[in-house]
């Protein structure tokens, strides 16, 4: 059988920190062996060490060099001494590589908590990653570890610099609404897309005394509709855009680049009497000279990124998983959204993600498939 092209060229920069002497397992097999077992459905250690020891001769296609299969342990003390900065910039290299950001593409930028890794033994806090999603394809651009002394406000920035961003639309939750983390989204000469709540409570108020109801029958400016009907609920979804900030006063000079506020009415209705209405009103600030229909696609696919942490949690287990010691709960949870991509980016089999991992461990010619997509 010929061998298979490796996929795994953009992890080779990862240092091993082992004694080279007393290395029986490289790094990369353990790799090749984590990434492969996962995507087949294994989420423990031992279930990983078990898919190594089985699938030796599908390995071999991908530059599998050892002459066993390492054992759980093995692979556990291994995967707690990569180097987690080293493990995200491979990460990201791997995506700017397979994935080209097109001109205008919603990029959103969300925080989850992994509660498996949470224990309650040692006081242990849950680890908190950022992620970046392209909206477009659905894939996890990269993701930083929120440090426990800090928050998505410190890390987000550190994450952004990683990135390239250039001429894409940076969408961020209320928490991301602070005037460092625009004028870093200007400086990657992105837009952004912020929402504003209590946090920003001068720039909350002033959207308070500006927005009026009447406002969705009467509208100087541009707007954008649209219904969607489904399970017997009605959504009514409705954008403003004004382009005057006078309304915002000196507020508008601490924003860099500021060129719109976004108003977004959410309207939904359950049955079939107005009363049974629930009405919510969100407002955003942007760089970008959004049209009302821009701003009404935007607000949409940002929650995209809510479907994927469902993935993760559904699909691969991610709130399940009990790994925890040193920097593995992290190094795996890289691993997790590695393979998430992958499984997202194979488009000839239709399935969800958990079908498809079952694909992987059923068929192997599918499984390489996949695979292939890391080239």
């Amino acid at each position: 059988m010929t061998e298979d092209k490796s996929p795994f060229m953009h992890f080779v920069s990862i240092r091993d920190i082992r004694q080279e002497g007393k290395v029986e397992h490289t790094l990369s097999d353990i790799i090749l062996i984590t990434i492969c077992a996962v995507l087949s459905g294994h989420d423990t250690w031992k279930g990983m060490s078990d898919y190594g020891r089985k699938q030796r001769d599908f390995l071999l296609r991908f530059g599998f060099s050892g002459k066993t299969s390492p054992s759980a342990d093995t692979i556990a003390r291994v995967m707690g001494t990569i180097s987690t900065k080293a493990l995200q910039k491979a990460f990201i290299e791997w995506m700017k590589s397979c994935h080209e950001l097109t001109d205008g593409e919603v990029v959103a930028i969300d925080g989850k908590t992994l509660r498996g890794s949470y224990n309650r033994a040692t006081d242990q806090a849950a680890i908190h990653m950022v992620n970046a999603f392209a909206t477009a394809n659905g894939v996890c651009l990269g993701q930083s570890k929120v440090n426990s002394k800090t928050n998505e406000i410190t890390e987000i920035p550190k994450l952004l610099e990683l990135l390239d961003i250039s001429g894409c639309l940076i969408t961020i939750d209320a928490m991301g609404c602070q005037r460092k983390i625009a004028q870093k989204i200007i400086n990657k000469n992105a837009d952004y897309l912020l929402a504003v709540k209590g946090n920003q409570g001068k720039l909350d108020k002033a959207f308070d005394n500006y927005y009026r109801p009447s406002m969705l029958q009467n509208f100087d400016g541009d707007s954008y509709a649209s219904q969607e009907k489904s399970h017997g609920r009605l959504e009514t979804r409705c954008a403003l855009i004004n382009t005057d900030l006078s309304v915002l006063g000196d507020l508008a000079y601490d924003w860099p680049e500021l060129k719109t506020m976004g108003i977004m009415v959410s309207v939904r209705q359950e049955g079939k009497h107005a009363a049974e209405s629930d009405i919510s009103v969100r407002y955003y600030i942007s760089s970008k000279a959004l049209t009302a229909k821009e701003l009404h696609d935007a607000t949409r696919s940002h929650w995209l990124i809510e479907s994927m942490h469902w993935q993760l949690d559904v699909g691969l287990k991610e709130d399940a998983c009990r790994i925890r010691v040193d920097d593995r709960a992290e190094v795996f949870a890289r691993i997790r959204q590695m393979v998430l991509n992958l499984l997202k980016q194979e488009k000839s089999f239709k399935a969800g993600i958990q079908r498809k991992r079952m694909m992987c461990a059923m068929d192997q010619e599918y499984l390489a498939t996949v695979l292939g997509s890391l080239s």
